[in-house]
């Protein structure tokens, strides 16, 4: 699943595929352009691997798979 950030670029969301919950990340562009962790759910302790994806002129693009 994707999920555009919100209008500042600072954080985004990803659904949990264990929990389905919505959780909110922050985001750091100084990180590069593509970046990919591991990060456990703040609810059900799942790891997903987090992929964000920065291009100029769009909104940051988040995408979440179970570990």
């Amino acid at each position: 699943m994707e999920f555009p950030s919100d209008s500042l670029h600072d954080e985004a969301s990803y659904v949990c595929d264990g929990c389905g919950e919505d959780i909110v990340i922050p985001l750091d562009p100084s990180a590069g352009e593509a970046q990919e962790y591991i990060e456990d759910c703040p609810v059900c302790c799942q790891a997903n691997i987090i992929q964000v994806r920065f291009e100029e002129g769009q909104a940051p693009v988040v995408t979440a798979q179970p570990e």
